[in-house]
Protein backbone atom coordinates (compact mmCIF):
# COMPACT_ATOMS: atom_id res chain seq x y z
CA UNK A 1 0.00 0.00 0.00
CA UNK A 2 1.53 3.33 -1.11
CA UNK A 3 1.13 5.90 1.67
CA UNK A 4 2.55 9.40 2.03
CA UNK A 5 0.72 10.91 4.98
CA UNK A 6 0.12 7.80 7.08
CA UNK A 7 2.44 5.09 8.39
CA UNK A 8 0.91 1.63 8.64
CA UNK A 9 2.73 -1.35 10.10
CA UNK A 10 1.63 -4.79 11.26
CA UNK A 11 3.43 -6.61 14.01
CA UNK A 12 2.01 -9.84 15.31
CA UNK A 13 -1.72 -9.21 15.78
CA UNK A 14 -1.52 -5.38 16.01
CA UNK A 15 -1.95 -2.80 13.28
CA UNK A 16 -0.01 0.40 14.02
CA UNK A 17 -1.52 3.45 12.33
CA UNK A 18 0.36 6.75 12.58
CA UNK A 19 -0.84 10.05 11.13
CA UNK A 20 2.36 11.40 9.59
CA UNK A 21 2.00 15.16 9.07
CA UNK A 22 3.91 16.48 12.10
CA UNK A 23 4.73 19.74 10.33
CA UNK A 24 1.03 20.70 10.59
CA UNK A 25 0.42 18.96 13.93
CA UNK A 26 -0.99 15.96 12.08
CA UNK A 27 -3.96 17.92 10.75
CA UNK A 28 -5.85 16.02 8.06
CA UNK A 29 -6.45 17.12 4.49
CA UNK A 30 -8.22 15.07 1.77
CA UNK A 31 -5.20 12.99 0.72
CA UNK A 32 -4.55 12.00 4.35
CA UNK A 33 -8.22 11.18 4.87
CA UNK A 34 -8.20 8.98 1.77
CA UNK A 35 -5.10 7.13 2.94
CA UNK A 36 -6.60 6.53 6.37
CA UNK A 37 -9.76 5.19 4.75
CA UNK A 38 -7.69 2.63 2.84
CA UNK A 39 -5.81 1.68 5.99
CA UNK A 40 -9.04 1.06 7.93
CA UNK A 41 -10.26 -1.07 5.04
CA UNK A 42 -7.19 -3.21 5.47
CA UNK A 43 -7.57 -3.40 9.27
CA UNK A 44 -11.15 -4.55 8.73
CA UNK A 45 -10.34 -7.22 6.17
CA UNK A 46 -7.03 -8.66 7.41
CA UNK A 47 -7.81 -11.60 9.75
CA UNK A 48 -4.31 -11.38 11.24
CA UNK A 49 -4.98 -7.89 12.63
CA UNK A 50 -6.94 -8.27 15.85
CA UNK A 51 -6.53 -4.74 17.24
CA UNK A 52 -5.17 -1.43 15.96
CA UNK A 53 -3.34 1.42 17.67
CA UNK A 54 -3.81 4.93 16.24
CA UNK A 55 -1.40 7.75 17.09
CA UNK A 56 0.29 10.80 15.59
CA UNK A 57 3.87 11.38 14.50
CA UNK A 58 6.06 13.44 16.79
CA UNK A 59 5.44 14.58 20.35
CA UNK A 60 3.26 17.65 19.83
CA UNK A 61 0.04 16.31 18.38
CA UNK A 62 -2.17 13.29 18.00
CA UNK A 63 -4.08 15.40 15.45
CA UNK A 64 -5.09 19.05 15.35
CA UNK A 65 -8.12 18.01 13.30
CA UNK A 66 -9.12 19.36 9.92
CA UNK A 67 -6.37 21.21 8.06
CA UNK A 68 -8.00 24.65 8.14
CA UNK A 69 -5.31 26.26 5.97
CA UNK A 70 -6.03 23.68 3.26
CA UNK A 71 -9.78 24.32 3.64
CA UNK A 72 -9.26 28.08 3.41
CA UNK A 73 -7.46 27.60 0.10
CA UNK A 74 -9.55 24.84 -1.46
CA UNK A 75 -12.95 24.90 0.25
CA UNK A 76 -14.71 22.29 2.37
CA UNK A 77 -13.15 18.93 1.51
CA UNK A 78 -15.05 15.95 0.20
CA UNK A 79 -14.90 13.12 2.70
CA UNK A 80 -13.88 9.56 1.84
CA UNK A 81 -15.58 6.34 2.84
CA UNK A 82 -15.90 6.40 6.60
CA UNK A 83 -15.93 10.18 6.83
CA UNK A 84 -13.26 12.27 8.53
CA UNK A 85 -10.11 10.26 9.13
CA UNK A 86 -11.76 7.48 7.16
CA UNK A 87 -13.15 6.42 10.53
CA UNK A 88 -15.83 8.53 12.22
CA UNK A 89 -18.72 7.27 10.06
CA UNK A 90 -17.68 3.65 9.58
CA UNK A 91 -20.19 0.99 10.52
CA UNK A 92 -18.16 -2.09 9.62
CA UNK A 93 -15.05 -1.92 11.82
CA UNK A 94 -15.70 -4.12 14.84
CA UNK A 95 -12.08 -4.78 15.73
CA UNK A 96 -10.95 -2.83 18.80
CA UNK A 97 -9.18 0.48 18.20
CA UNK A 98 -6.85 2.10 20.72
CA UNK A 99 -6.09 5.82 20.45
CA UNK A 100 -2.64 6.67 21.81
CA UNK A 101 -3.06 10.44 22.26
CA UNK A 102 0.49 11.75 22.15
CA UNK A 103 -0.26 15.48 22.22
CA UNK A 104 -3.12 17.75 21.28
CA UNK A 105 -6.32 16.06 20.07
CA UNK A 106 -8.45 18.96 18.96
CA UNK A 107 -11.53 19.23 16.76
CA UNK A 108 -11.46 16.40 14.26
CA UNK A 109 -8.48 14.98 16.10
CA UNK A 110 -10.61 14.40 19.17
CA UNK A 111 -13.44 13.16 16.97
CA UNK A 112 -11.31 10.35 15.52
CA UNK A 113 -10.06 9.54 19.03
CA UNK A 114 -13.68 9.34 20.21
CA UNK A 115 -14.34 6.86 17.39
CA UNK A 116 -11.79 4.54 19.02
CA UNK A 117 -12.69 2.17 21.84
CA UNK A 118 -9.87 2.81 24.31
CA UNK A 119 -8.07 6.13 24.81
CA UNK A 120 -4.62 6.33 26.36
CA UNK A 121 -3.26 9.87 26.81
CA UNK A 122 0.21 11.21 27.42
CA UNK A 123 0.44 13.51 30.43
CA UNK A 124 0.97 16.59 28.25
CA UNK A 125 -2.01 15.90 25.96
CA UNK A 126 -4.81 18.42 25.58
CA UNK A 127 -8.26 17.58 24.22
CA UNK A 128 -11.13 19.71 22.98
CA UNK A 129 -13.68 20.60 20.33
CA UNK A 130 -12.82 24.22 19.49
CA UNK A 131 -14.80 24.38 16.22
CA UNK A 132 -17.24 27.13 17.36
CA UNK A 133 -14.25 29.44 17.85
CA UNK A 134 -13.66 29.35 14.09
CA UNK A 135 -17.32 29.44 13.08
CA UNK A 136 -17.76 25.69 12.72
CA UNK A 137 -19.11 22.78 14.77
CA UNK A 138 -17.87 19.30 15.60
CA UNK A 139 -19.84 17.76 12.74
CA UNK A 140 -17.66 14.64 12.37
CA UNK A 141 -19.48 12.95 15.23
CA UNK A 142 -18.11 15.05 18.07
CA UNK A 143 -21.41 16.63 19.09
CA UNK A 144 -22.94 13.15 19.23
CA UNK A 145 -20.11 11.04 20.63
CA UNK A 146 -18.89 13.36 23.38
CA UNK A 147 -22.25 13.38 25.23
CA UNK A 148 -22.19 9.58 25.04
CA UNK A 149 -18.77 9.46 26.69
CA UNK A 150 -19.10 12.00 29.50
CA UNK A 151 -22.00 13.59 31.44
CA UNK A 152 -24.15 15.87 29.31
CA UNK A 153 -23.35 19.08 31.21
CA UNK A 154 -19.64 18.37 30.95
CA UNK A 155 -19.94 17.71 27.23
CA UNK A 156 -22.03 20.83 26.65
CA UNK A 157 -19.53 22.92 28.59
CA UNK A 158 -16.71 21.70 26.40
CA UNK A 159 -18.61 22.01 23.12
CA UNK A 160 -20.16 25.45 23.70
CA UNK A 161 -16.97 27.11 24.92
CA UNK A 162 -14.51 25.26 22.70
CA UNK A 163 -12.13 25.06 25.65
CA UNK A 164 -9.31 22.58 25.91
CA UNK A 165 -8.91 20.18 28.83
CA UNK A 166 -5.81 18.47 30.14
CA UNK A 167 -5.21 14.74 30.08
CA UNK A 168 -5.70 14.65 33.85
CA UNK A 169 -9.09 16.36 33.51
CA UNK A 170 -10.05 14.01 30.67
CA UNK A 171 -9.26 11.05 32.94
CA UNK A 172 -11.25 12.55 35.81
CA UNK A 173 -14.40 12.87 33.68
CA UNK A 174 -13.99 9.40 32.18
CA UNK A 175 -12.98 10.48 28.69
CA UNK A 176 -9.70 8.54 28.67
CA UNK A 177 -8.83 5.16 30.16
CA UNK A 178 -5.32 5.90 31.34
CA UNK A 179 -2.82 8.78 31.52
CA UNK A 180 0.90 7.98 31.37
CA UNK A 181 4.22 9.75 30.75
CA UNK A 182 4.81 10.34 27.05
CA UNK A 183 7.71 7.87 27.00
CA UNK A 184 5.37 5.10 28.15
CA UNK A 185 2.46 5.86 25.82
CA UNK A 186 2.95 3.29 23.06
CA UNK A 187 4.05 0.59 25.49
CA UNK A 188 0.88 1.19 27.48
CA UNK A 189 -1.25 0.99 24.33
CA UNK A 190 0.54 -2.25 23.46
CA UNK A 191 -0.24 -3.63 26.93
CA UNK A 192 -3.93 -2.95 26.32
CA UNK A 193 -3.65 -4.52 22.87
CA UNK A 194 -2.01 -7.61 24.38
CA UNK A 195 -4.80 -8.01 26.94
CA UNK A 196 -7.42 -7.66 24.21
CA UNK A 197 -5.63 -10.21 22.02
CA UNK A 198 -5.74 -12.79 24.81
CA UNK A 199 -9.50 -12.87 24.30
CA UNK A 200 -11.35 -14.54 21.47
CA UNK A 201 -11.26 -12.10 18.51
CA UNK A 202 -14.83 -13.06 17.62
CA UNK A 203 -15.97 -12.48 21.21
CA UNK A 204 -14.29 -9.07 21.29
CA UNK A 205 -15.88 -8.02 17.99
CA UNK A 206 -19.31 -9.31 19.07
CA UNK A 207 -19.01 -7.39 22.33
CA UNK A 208 -18.12 -4.17 20.53
CA UNK A 209 -20.89 -4.50 17.97
CA UNK A 210 -23.60 -5.35 20.50
CA UNK A 211 -22.52 -2.58 22.88
CA UNK A 212 -22.42 0.15 20.24
CA UNK A 213 -25.49 -0.91 18.26
CA UNK A 214 -27.47 -1.46 21.44
CA UNK A 215 -26.49 1.91 22.91
CA UNK A 216 -29.48 4.21 23.29
CA UNK A 217 -32.05 1.44 22.84
CA UNK A 218 -34.35 0.43 25.70
CA UNK A 219 -32.72 -2.48 27.52
CA UNK A 220 -35.23 -5.19 26.42
CA UNK A 221 -34.89 -4.05 22.81
CA UNK A 222 -31.09 -3.93 23.01
CA UNK A 223 -30.92 -7.42 24.52
CA UNK A 224 -33.33 -8.86 21.96
CA UNK A 225 -31.81 -7.24 18.87
CA UNK A 226 -29.99 -9.18 16.16
CA UNK A 227 -26.24 -8.58 15.95
CA UNK A 228 -24.45 -10.42 13.12
CA UNK A 229 -21.15 -10.57 15.02
CA UNK A 230 -22.88 -12.19 17.99
CA UNK A 231 -24.48 -14.80 15.76
CA UNK A 232 -21.09 -15.48 14.16
CA UNK A 233 -19.50 -15.89 17.59
CA UNK A 234 -21.98 -18.44 18.93
CA UNK A 235 -21.79 -20.56 15.78
CA UNK A 236 -17.97 -20.54 15.81
CA UNK A 237 -15.34 -23.08 16.83
CA UNK A 238 -13.96 -20.49 19.25
CA UNK A 239 -17.17 -20.62 21.30
CA UNK A 240 -16.39 -24.32 21.87
CA UNK A 241 -12.64 -23.88 22.27
CA UNK A 242 -12.93 -21.33 25.09
CA UNK A 243 -14.92 -23.48 27.55
CA UNK A 244 -12.90 -26.56 26.56
CA UNK A 245 -9.60 -24.81 27.26
CA UNK A 246 -10.95 -23.58 30.59
CA UNK A 247 -11.97 -27.10 31.58
CA UNK A 248 -8.60 -28.50 30.49
CA UNK A 249 -6.72 -25.72 32.34
CA UNK A 250 -4.82 -24.52 29.30
CA UNK A 251 -4.66 -21.40 27.17
CA UNK A 252 -7.21 -21.37 24.36
CA UNK A 253 -6.08 -21.46 20.75
CA UNK A 254 -8.27 -19.00 18.91
CA UNK A 255 -8.97 -19.59 15.23
CA UNK A 256 -11.32 -16.68 14.65
CA UNK A 257 -13.77 -19.08 13.06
Amino acid sequence: MQLEFVRYEKRDYVGYVTINRPEVMNALHPPANEELSRVWDDVTSDPDVRVAILTGAGERAFSAGNDLKWTAQHGVPRMPKGGFGGLVARDDLWKPLIAAVNGVALGGGLEIALACDVLIAAEHAKLGLPEPRVGLMAAAGGVHRLPRHVPLKVAMGMMLTGRHITAAEAYRIGLVNEVVPAAELIATAERWACEIAECSPLAVQASKQAALQGLGRPLPEAMGAHYPAVQKLFSSEDAIEGPRAFAEKRKPVWKGT
